[in-house]
Protein backbone atom coordinates (compact mmCIF):
# COMPACT_ATOMS: atom_id res chain seq x y z
CA UNK A 1 0.00 0.00 0.00
CA UNK A 2 2.52 2.39 0.88
CA UNK A 3 4.96 1.18 -2.35
CA UNK A 4 1.45 2.25 -4.20
CA UNK A 5 1.39 5.92 -2.49
CA UNK A 6 4.81 6.29 -3.60
CA UNK A 7 4.13 5.51 -7.04
CA UNK A 8 0.71 7.70 -6.61
CA UNK A 9 2.79 10.66 -5.36
CA UNK A 10 5.43 10.57 -8.31
CA UNK A 11 2.97 10.27 -10.93
CA UNK A 12 1.14 13.48 -9.68
CA UNK A 13 4.43 15.04 -9.31
CA UNK A 14 5.76 13.99 -13.09
CA UNK A 15 1.96 15.52 -14.23
CA UNK A 16 2.14 18.73 -11.82
CA UNK A 17 6.14 19.26 -13.56
CA UNK A 18 4.51 18.42 -17.32
CA UNK A 19 1.75 20.90 -16.38
CA UNK A 20 3.79 23.69 -15.14
CA UNK A 21 6.35 22.91 -18.34
CA UNK A 22 3.33 23.22 -20.61
CA UNK A 23 2.53 26.58 -18.70
CA UNK A 24 5.18 28.23 -19.03
CA UNK A 25 5.28 27.26 -22.86
CA UNK A 26 1.84 28.49 -23.63
CA UNK A 27 3.08 31.94 -21.45
CA UNK A 28 5.94 32.36 -23.71
CA UNK A 29 4.15 31.84 -26.44
CA UNK A 30 1.65 34.20 -25.98
CA UNK A 31 0.61 36.97 -28.40
CA UNK A 32 2.39 40.08 -26.92
CA UNK A 33 0.05 43.14 -26.30
CA UNK A 34 3.03 45.02 -27.12
CA UNK A 35 5.79 44.54 -29.41
CA UNK A 36 8.47 47.40 -29.76
CA UNK A 37 10.92 47.89 -32.45
CA UNK A 38 14.22 49.07 -31.68
CA UNK A 39 16.54 48.56 -28.40
CA UNK A 40 17.85 52.48 -28.40
CA UNK A 41 17.25 55.00 -25.72
CA UNK A 42 13.62 55.14 -26.30
CA UNK A 43 12.74 51.89 -27.09
CA UNK A 44 14.28 50.83 -23.82
CA UNK A 45 12.49 53.05 -22.02
CA UNK A 46 9.40 53.01 -23.21
CA UNK A 47 9.30 49.32 -22.62
CA UNK A 48 10.09 49.50 -18.86
CA UNK A 49 7.63 52.44 -18.66
CA UNK A 50 5.15 49.89 -20.14
CA UNK A 51 6.44 46.80 -17.63
CA UNK A 52 6.23 49.18 -14.73
CA UNK A 53 2.45 49.68 -15.25
CA UNK A 54 1.72 46.06 -15.42
CA UNK A 55 2.08 45.50 -19.39
CA UNK A 56 4.79 42.89 -19.08
CA UNK A 57 3.25 40.62 -21.96
CA UNK A 58 5.93 43.10 -24.85
CA UNK A 59 8.25 41.67 -27.15
CA UNK A 60 11.25 43.80 -28.31
CA UNK A 61 12.49 43.42 -31.72
CA UNK A 62 16.25 44.66 -32.51
CA UNK A 63 17.65 45.12 -35.77
CA UNK A 64 21.39 44.83 -34.97
CA UNK A 65 23.07 42.55 -32.33
CA UNK A 66 23.02 44.71 -29.21
CA UNK A 67 20.95 47.37 -27.68
CA UNK A 68 21.97 50.88 -27.31
CA UNK A 69 21.08 52.31 -30.51
CA UNK A 70 23.03 55.51 -31.63
CA UNK A 71 24.58 55.31 -27.76
CA UNK A 72 27.20 53.39 -28.89
CA UNK A 73 30.96 52.34 -27.37
CA UNK A 74 33.83 51.17 -29.84
CA UNK A 75 36.80 49.92 -29.11
CA UNK A 76 39.98 51.89 -30.73
CA UNK A 77 44.02 52.26 -30.31
CA UNK A 78 43.07 50.18 -26.89
CA UNK A 79 40.26 52.73 -25.54
CA UNK A 80 36.66 52.46 -25.70
CA UNK A 81 35.59 55.44 -27.39
CA UNK A 82 32.16 57.08 -27.90
CA UNK A 83 31.33 57.13 -31.69
CA UNK A 84 27.33 57.99 -30.98
CA UNK A 85 26.29 60.10 -28.28
CA UNK A 86 29.04 60.72 -25.85
CA UNK A 87 27.98 63.43 -23.60
CA UNK A 88 25.28 64.41 -21.12
CA UNK A 89 24.22 67.78 -22.09
CA UNK A 90 22.25 69.96 -19.40
CA UNK A 91 23.71 70.14 -15.78
CA UNK A 92 23.74 71.81 -13.06
CA UNK A 93 20.37 73.97 -13.77
CA UNK A 94 17.00 74.27 -11.64
CA UNK A 95 16.01 70.99 -13.43
CA UNK A 96 17.49 67.54 -13.25
CA UNK A 97 18.39 65.53 -15.97
CA UNK A 98 17.03 62.53 -15.99
CA UNK A 99 19.94 61.07 -17.67
CA UNK A 100 22.65 62.81 -15.59
CA UNK A 101 20.58 61.08 -12.88
CA UNK A 102 21.40 57.79 -14.72
CA UNK A 103 24.99 58.39 -14.71
CA UNK A 104 25.36 59.13 -11.29
CA UNK A 105 23.38 56.40 -10.21
CA UNK A 106 25.76 54.00 -12.39
CA UNK A 107 28.87 56.28 -11.30
CA UNK A 108 29.87 56.53 -14.88
CA UNK A 109 33.37 58.22 -15.25
CA UNK A 110 32.62 62.09 -16.96
CA UNK A 111 34.17 64.95 -17.54
CA UNK A 112 33.18 68.30 -17.96
CA UNK A 113 33.82 70.41 -20.87
CA UNK A 114 35.12 73.62 -20.65
CA UNK A 115 34.87 75.72 -23.61
CA UNK A 116 35.65 79.22 -21.78
CA UNK A 117 39.34 79.18 -23.28
CA UNK A 118 38.45 78.49 -27.27
CA UNK A 119 39.47 81.97 -28.08
CA UNK A 120 43.54 80.85 -27.58
CA UNK A 121 42.73 77.41 -29.57
CA UNK A 122 41.83 79.08 -32.79
CA UNK A 123 43.62 77.88 -35.89
CA UNK A 124 43.77 79.06 -39.34
CA UNK A 125 47.53 79.19 -40.73
CA UNK A 126 49.47 78.46 -37.58
CA UNK A 127 47.79 79.51 -34.04
CA UNK A 128 45.55 82.82 -34.26
CA UNK A 129 45.82 86.04 -32.18
CA UNK A 130 43.61 85.29 -28.90
CA UNK A 131 42.70 89.03 -29.11
CA UNK A 132 41.28 88.60 -33.06
CA UNK A 133 39.47 85.52 -32.03
CA UNK A 134 37.80 86.65 -28.80
CA UNK A 135 36.28 89.49 -30.89
CA UNK A 136 34.87 87.07 -32.96
CA UNK A 137 33.46 84.89 -29.94
CA UNK A 138 32.37 87.99 -28.34
CA UNK A 139 30.51 89.96 -31.80
CA UNK A 140 28.66 85.82 -32.28
CA UNK A 141 27.63 86.19 -28.34
CA UNK A 142 25.81 89.04 -28.89
CA UNK A 143 23.59 88.35 -32.15
CA UNK A 144 22.73 84.91 -30.29
CA UNK A 145 21.44 87.37 -27.22
CA UNK A 146 19.69 89.19 -29.65
CA UNK A 147 18.22 86.48 -31.50
CA UNK A 148 16.92 84.02 -28.15
CA UNK A 149 14.86 88.03 -27.54
CA UNK A 150 13.80 87.83 -31.10
CA UNK A 151 12.68 84.10 -30.58
CA UNK A 152 10.56 84.89 -27.35
CA UNK A 153 8.36 87.43 -29.51
CA UNK A 154 7.50 84.85 -32.21
CA UNK A 155 3.94 83.29 -31.86
CA UNK A 156 3.79 79.75 -29.55
CA UNK A 157 2.32 78.03 -32.55
CA UNK A 158 5.69 78.28 -34.63
CA UNK A 159 3.91 79.35 -37.68
CA UNK A 160 6.55 82.68 -37.78
CA UNK A 161 9.38 80.61 -37.53
CA UNK A 162 12.45 81.91 -38.87
CA UNK A 163 15.69 80.52 -39.68
CA UNK A 164 19.01 81.23 -37.71
CA UNK A 165 20.46 82.57 -41.15
CA UNK A 166 17.32 84.93 -41.48
CA UNK A 167 17.36 86.55 -38.22
CA UNK A 168 21.67 86.78 -39.02
CA UNK A 169 20.37 88.34 -42.36
CA UNK A 170 17.71 90.63 -40.48
CA UNK A 171 20.70 91.76 -37.76
CA UNK A 172 23.27 92.01 -40.84
CA UNK A 173 26.01 89.59 -38.76
CA UNK A 174 25.95 86.99 -41.73
CA UNK A 175 29.53 84.98 -40.93
CA UNK A 176 31.61 85.59 -44.15
CA UNK A 177 35.34 85.65 -42.81
CA UNK A 178 36.83 81.70 -42.33
CA UNK A 179 37.34 82.84 -38.38
CA UNK A 180 33.73 84.14 -38.51
CA UNK A 181 32.81 80.68 -40.00
CA UNK A 182 34.23 78.60 -37.85
CA UNK A 183 32.75 80.04 -34.83
CA UNK A 184 29.18 80.05 -36.39
CA UNK A 185 29.91 76.64 -37.22
CA UNK A 186 31.33 76.17 -33.56
CA UNK A 187 28.11 77.76 -31.98
CA UNK A 188 25.42 76.24 -34.34
CA UNK A 189 26.70 73.36 -36.64
CA UNK A 190 28.61 72.10 -33.65
CA UNK A 191 24.99 71.61 -31.52
CA UNK A 192 22.40 70.65 -34.29
CA UNK A 193 24.83 69.04 -37.18
CA UNK A 194 23.35 71.15 -39.84
CA UNK A 195 23.89 74.79 -40.86
CA UNK A 196 21.58 77.96 -39.67
CA UNK A 197 19.97 78.12 -43.42
CA UNK A 198 17.71 75.36 -41.89
CA UNK A 199 17.87 75.57 -38.38
CA UNK A 200 14.53 76.94 -36.57
CA UNK A 201 15.36 79.63 -34.72
CA UNK A 202 12.42 79.54 -32.55
CA UNK A 203 13.32 75.98 -31.21
CA UNK A 204 16.96 76.33 -30.71
CA UNK A 205 16.83 80.48 -29.36
CA UNK A 206 16.87 79.93 -26.31
CA UNK A 207 17.53 76.11 -26.54
CA UNK A 208 15.62 74.12 -24.32
CA UNK A 209 18.04 71.58 -22.94
CA UNK A 210 20.36 74.09 -21.02
CA UNK A 211 17.55 76.48 -20.56
CA UNK A 212 16.14 74.27 -18.43
CA UNK A 213 18.76 71.57 -17.64
CA UNK A 214 21.68 73.85 -16.76
CA UNK A 215 24.68 74.98 -19.52
CA UNK A 216 27.36 72.12 -18.57
CA UNK A 217 27.83 69.55 -20.51
CA UNK A 218 29.67 66.01 -19.34
CA UNK A 219 31.72 63.87 -21.53
CA UNK A 220 31.04 60.15 -20.84
CA UNK A 221 34.79 58.45 -20.90
CA UNK A 222 33.74 55.50 -18.47
CA UNK A 223 35.11 52.36 -20.37
CA UNK A 224 31.57 50.96 -19.71
CA UNK A 225 30.30 52.99 -22.40
CA UNK A 226 27.97 56.02 -22.20
CA UNK A 227 25.71 52.64 -23.49
CA UNK A 228 25.77 51.23 -19.99
CA UNK A 229 22.62 53.71 -18.83
CA UNK A 230 20.25 51.50 -21.67
CA UNK A 231 21.71 48.39 -20.18
CA UNK A 232 20.61 49.95 -16.69
CA UNK A 233 17.47 50.89 -17.59
CA UNK A 234 16.86 47.28 -19.35
CA UNK A 235 17.76 45.05 -16.86
CA UNK A 236 15.13 46.69 -14.52
CA UNK A 237 12.54 45.00 -16.08
CA UNK A 238 14.45 42.30 -18.70
CA UNK A 239 16.09 39.15 -17.51
CA UNK A 240 19.86 38.77 -17.26
CA UNK A 241 22.46 36.34 -16.55
CA UNK A 242 25.34 37.27 -13.16
CA UNK A 243 27.73 38.71 -15.82
CA UNK A 244 24.70 41.32 -16.65
CA UNK A 245 23.95 39.18 -20.08
CA UNK A 246 20.24 40.16 -21.13
CA UNK A 247 19.11 36.91 -21.75
CA UNK A 248 15.05 37.33 -21.50
CA UNK A 249 13.01 35.93 -24.70
CA UNK A 250 11.34 39.22 -24.79
CA UNK A 251 14.68 41.02 -26.22
CA UNK A 252 15.00 39.28 -29.73
CA UNK A 253 18.53 40.74 -31.70
CA UNK A 254 19.10 40.91 -35.38
CA UNK A 255 15.69 41.27 -35.94
CA UNK A 256 15.46 43.80 -38.94
CA UNK A 257 11.68 44.65 -39.32
CA UNK A 258 10.46 45.25 -43.02
CA UNK A 259 6.43 45.29 -42.82
CA UNK A 260 3.83 46.40 -39.92
CA UNK A 261 0.46 44.90 -40.98
CA UNK A 262 -2.04 46.86 -38.87
CA UNK A 263 -5.90 47.38 -38.68
CA UNK A 264 -8.54 47.41 -36.00
CA UNK A 265 -7.75 44.11 -34.90
CA UNK A 266 -4.32 43.69 -34.33
CA UNK A 267 -0.99 44.03 -35.76
CA UNK A 268 1.50 41.61 -37.45
CA UNK A 269 5.04 42.89 -38.00
CA UNK A 270 7.16 41.04 -40.17
CA UNK A 271 11.35 40.69 -39.99
CA UNK A 272 13.86 40.12 -42.93
CA UNK A 273 14.52 36.81 -41.79
CA UNK A 274 11.12 35.86 -42.71
CA UNK A 275 9.49 35.60 -39.01
CA UNK A 276 6.22 37.25 -38.29
CA UNK A 277 4.87 38.19 -34.67
CA UNK A 278 1.64 39.13 -34.08
CA UNK A 279 0.35 42.15 -31.51
CA UNK A 280 -2.54 44.03 -30.23
CA UNK A 281 -0.27 47.08 -30.49
CA UNK A 282 3.06 48.33 -31.86
CA UNK A 283 5.94 51.04 -30.78
CA UNK A 284 7.85 52.44 -33.50
CA UNK A 285 11.27 53.81 -31.71
CA UNK A 286 13.56 53.29 -35.35
CA UNK A 287 14.86 57.29 -36.21
CA UNK A 288 13.19 59.09 -38.64
CA UNK A 289 16.02 58.17 -41.23
CA UNK A 290 13.95 55.25 -40.84
CA UNK A 291 10.74 56.53 -41.68
CA UNK A 292 12.19 58.66 -44.50
CA UNK A 293 13.66 55.50 -46.24
CA UNK A 294 11.85 52.03 -47.81
CA UNK A 295 12.85 49.68 -44.81
CA UNK A 296 9.72 49.43 -42.81
CA UNK A 297 6.65 48.94 -45.29
CA UNK A 298 3.26 49.78 -43.62
CA UNK A 299 0.33 48.23 -44.73
CA UNK A 300 -1.92 50.24 -45.28
CA UNK A 301 0.26 52.82 -46.12
CA UNK A 302 0.48 55.78 -43.47
CA UNK A 303 -1.98 58.18 -43.75
CA UNK A 304 -0.65 61.41 -46.02
CA UNK A 305 -0.83 63.63 -42.52
CA UNK A 306 1.69 61.22 -41.24
CA UNK A 307 3.94 60.87 -44.14
CA UNK A 308 4.20 64.87 -44.63
CA UNK A 309 4.91 65.51 -40.87
CA UNK A 310 8.05 62.62 -41.14
CA UNK A 311 9.65 63.85 -43.62
CA UNK A 312 9.89 67.43 -42.92
CA UNK A 313 11.67 66.70 -40.02
CA UNK A 314 15.81 66.40 -40.62
CA UNK A 315 17.54 63.45 -39.73
CA UNK A 316 20.93 65.01 -39.45
CA UNK A 317 24.65 63.70 -39.19
CA UNK A 318 27.22 64.11 -36.78
CA UNK A 319 30.45 62.46 -37.33
CA UNK A 320 33.41 62.11 -34.47
CA UNK A 321 36.48 60.65 -36.31
CA UNK A 322 39.59 59.38 -34.08
CA UNK A 323 42.92 60.01 -35.28
CA UNK A 324 45.88 57.87 -33.40
CA UNK A 325 49.25 59.47 -33.33
CA UNK A 326 52.79 58.12 -32.27
CA UNK A 327 53.01 61.06 -30.15
CA UNK A 328 50.86 64.28 -29.25
CA UNK A 329 52.04 67.59 -30.95
CA UNK A 330 49.73 69.35 -30.01
CA UNK A 331 48.80 71.78 -26.57
CA UNK A 332 47.58 69.97 -23.57
CA UNK A 333 47.13 71.66 -20.53
CA UNK A 334 44.14 72.90 -19.18
CA UNK A 335 42.13 75.36 -21.83
CA UNK A 336 43.16 73.58 -24.11
CA UNK A 337 40.58 70.52 -24.70
CA UNK A 338 38.98 72.00 -27.49
CA UNK A 339 40.38 73.81 -30.66
CA UNK A 340 38.78 75.54 -34.03
CA UNK A 341 40.32 75.50 -37.20
CA UNK A 342 39.49 78.34 -39.47
CA UNK A 343 39.29 77.56 -43.11
CA UNK A 344 37.32 79.23 -46.44
CA UNK A 345 35.75 76.47 -47.03
CA UNK A 346 32.90 76.47 -44.12
CA UNK A 347 32.57 72.92 -41.93
CA UNK A 348 36.33 71.34 -43.35
CA UNK A 349 37.23 69.90 -40.36
CA UNK A 350 36.59 72.69 -38.08
CA UNK A 351 36.38 71.42 -34.45
CA UNK A 352 38.54 69.30 -32.58
CA UNK A 353 39.16 68.23 -29.50
CA UNK A 354 42.57 65.96 -27.77
CA UNK A 355 41.92 63.46 -25.06
CA UNK A 356 44.93 64.00 -22.46
CA UNK A 357 42.79 65.42 -19.95
CA UNK A 358 40.73 61.73 -19.25
CA UNK A 359 43.33 59.49 -20.91
CA UNK A 360 46.73 60.88 -20.57
CA UNK A 361 49.30 59.46 -23.32
CA UNK A 362 46.55 58.49 -25.07
CA UNK A 363 47.38 60.75 -28.04
CA UNK A 364 44.48 60.46 -29.26
CA UNK A 365 42.44 63.33 -31.45
CA UNK A 366 39.12 63.84 -32.50
CA UNK A 367 37.43 65.78 -35.49
CA UNK A 368 33.80 66.49 -35.96
CA UNK A 369 32.35 66.89 -38.98
CA UNK A 370 28.59 67.53 -39.97
CA UNK A 371 26.06 67.38 -42.58
CA UNK A 372 27.39 67.34 -46.15
CA UNK A 373 31.14 66.86 -45.02
CA UNK A 374 29.75 63.78 -43.26
CA UNK A 375 28.17 62.46 -45.85
CA UNK A 376 30.76 63.20 -48.55
CA UNK A 377 33.50 61.84 -45.88
CA UNK A 378 31.21 58.55 -45.55
CA UNK A 379 31.63 58.40 -49.47
CA UNK A 380 35.14 57.92 -49.50
CA UNK A 381 38.11 55.48 -48.31
CA UNK A 382 39.44 56.21 -45.49
CA UNK A 383 42.79 56.73 -46.37
CA UNK A 384 41.75 59.66 -48.30
CA UNK A 385 40.23 61.28 -45.17
CA UNK A 386 43.33 60.54 -42.93
CA UNK A 387 45.58 62.40 -45.75
CA UNK A 388 42.94 65.44 -45.84
CA UNK A 389 43.45 65.42 -42.02
CA UNK A 390 46.78 65.19 -42.13
CA UNK A 391 47.06 68.47 -44.08
CA UNK A 392 44.55 70.48 -42.22
CA UNK A 393 46.76 69.73 -39.15
CA UNK A 394 49.76 70.51 -40.89
CA UNK A 395 48.47 73.78 -41.66
CA UNK A 396 47.37 74.20 -37.56
CA UNK A 397 50.87 72.87 -36.32
CA UNK A 398 53.60 72.75 -38.88
CA UNK A 399 55.00 70.21 -41.28
CA UNK A 400 56.93 67.87 -38.59
CA UNK A 401 54.09 66.53 -36.74
CA UNK A 402 54.22 62.49 -37.35
CA UNK A 403 51.98 60.47 -38.92
CA UNK A 404 48.94 59.48 -37.54
CA UNK A 405 49.24 55.55 -37.21
CA UNK A 406 45.34 54.69 -37.30
CA UNK A 407 42.15 56.59 -37.82
CA UNK A 408 38.12 55.77 -36.94
CA UNK A 409 35.10 57.00 -39.23
CA UNK A 410 31.48 56.31 -37.72
CA UNK A 411 29.16 55.63 -40.73
CA UNK A 412 26.06 56.67 -39.20
CA UNK A 413 24.14 58.21 -42.61
CA UNK A 414 25.22 55.08 -44.45
CA UNK A 415 23.84 52.01 -42.03
CA UNK A 416 20.56 51.37 -43.01
CA UNK A 417 19.32 51.07 -39.54
CA UNK A 418 19.79 54.16 -38.64
CA UNK A 419 20.55 56.44 -41.68
CA UNK A 420 22.34 59.46 -39.71
CA UNK A 421 22.46 60.49 -35.65
CA UNK A 422 19.80 62.55 -34.73
CA UNK A 423 16.79 64.80 -35.56
CA UNK A 424 17.23 68.77 -36.13
CA UNK A 425 13.81 70.61 -36.37
CA UNK A 426 14.23 72.45 -39.38
CA UNK A 427 12.72 75.78 -40.38
CA UNK A 428 8.98 75.94 -41.26
CA UNK A 429 8.17 73.22 -38.56
CA UNK A 430 5.21 74.25 -36.44
CA UNK A 431 3.77 72.78 -33.04
CA UNK A 432 1.05 71.25 -34.85
CA UNK A 433 3.32 69.13 -37.49
CA UNK A 434 5.39 67.95 -34.18
CA UNK A 435 2.16 66.74 -32.76
CA UNK A 436 1.71 64.59 -35.96
CA UNK A 437 4.76 62.90 -35.96
CA UNK A 438 4.77 61.86 -32.25
CA UNK A 439 0.95 60.97 -32.64
CA UNK A 440 0.05 57.18 -32.78
CA UNK A 441 -1.49 55.86 -36.58
CA UNK A 442 -4.35 53.33 -35.18
CA UNK A 443 -2.19 50.71 -33.36
CA UNK A 444 0.48 52.02 -34.30
CA UNK A 445 2.85 54.05 -31.67
CA UNK A 446 5.89 55.91 -32.31
CA UNK A 447 8.40 57.08 -30.44
CA UNK A 448 12.29 58.61 -30.32
CA UNK A 449 14.13 61.12 -29.78
CA UNK A 450 12.73 62.89 -32.89
CA UNK A 451 9.35 62.76 -31.03
CA UNK A 452 10.64 65.13 -28.21
CA UNK A 453 9.23 68.66 -28.53
CA UNK A 454 11.91 70.61 -26.69
CA UNK A 455 14.42 67.60 -26.55
CA UNK A 456 15.11 66.61 -30.49
CA UNK A 457 18.41 65.53 -30.77
CA UNK A 458 19.57 64.41 -26.80
CA UNK A 459 19.87 61.63 -25.14
CA UNK A 460 17.26 62.54 -23.10
CA UNK A 461 14.93 63.43 -25.33
CA UNK A 462 14.70 59.75 -26.84
CA UNK A 463 14.23 58.80 -23.00
CA UNK A 464 11.79 61.48 -22.17
CA UNK A 465 10.50 60.37 -25.28
CA UNK A 466 10.12 56.85 -24.38
CA UNK A 467 8.05 57.58 -21.35
CA UNK A 468 6.01 59.69 -23.12
CA UNK A 469 4.55 57.05 -25.74
CA UNK A 470 4.59 54.90 -23.30
CA UNK A 471 1.68 56.86 -21.62
CA UNK A 472 0.05 57.14 -24.50
CA UNK A 473 -0.51 53.66 -25.04
CA UNK A 474 -1.00 52.77 -21.26
CA UNK A 475 -4.24 55.52 -21.22
CA UNK A 476 -5.29 53.54 -24.48
CA UNK A 477 -4.85 50.03 -23.46
CA UNK A 478 -5.90 49.99 -19.54
CA UNK A 479 -8.14 53.04 -19.77
CA UNK A 480 -9.85 53.10 -23.30
CA UNK A 481 -8.40 56.42 -24.16
CA UNK A 482 -7.25 56.11 -27.59
CA UNK A 483 -7.74 59.32 -29.32
CA UNK A 484 -4.96 61.26 -29.80
CA UNK A 485 -6.68 64.75 -30.72
CA UNK A 486 -4.66 66.09 -33.69
CA UNK A 487 -4.91 68.69 -36.53
CA UNK A 488 -4.15 66.44 -39.56
CA UNK A 489 -4.94 69.08 -42.45
CA UNK A 490 -5.74 66.36 -44.34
Amino acid sequence: MAVLKMLHGAVLTLLLFVLDIYSVSARSEQQPAVIIIGAGMSGISAAKTLSDSGIKNILILEATNRIGGRIHKKNFAGLNVEIGANWVEGVNGQEVNPIWTLANKLKLRTFRSDFSNLSSNVYENGLLNSSTAQSVLDDADKVAEAASEFSKSLSPSGQDDISVLTFQRLSQSVPSTAVEMAVDYFNHDYEFAEPPRVTSLQNTEPLPTFANYGEDVYAVVDQRGYESTVYHLACQFLASDSNGNIIDPRLKLNKAVNKIEYSDKGVTVSTEDGSTYKSDYVMVSASVGVLQSDLIKFKPDLPSWKILAIYQFDMAVYTNIFIKFPYKFWPSGNGTEFFLYANERRGYYPVWRHFELVYPGSNLLLATVTDEESRRIEQQPDSETKAEIMEVLRSMFGKNIPEATDILVPKWWSNRFYKGTFSNWPIGVSRAEYDQIRAPVGRVYFTGEHTSQHYNGYVHGAYLSGVDSAFMLISCIKYGSCDVQIDTKA
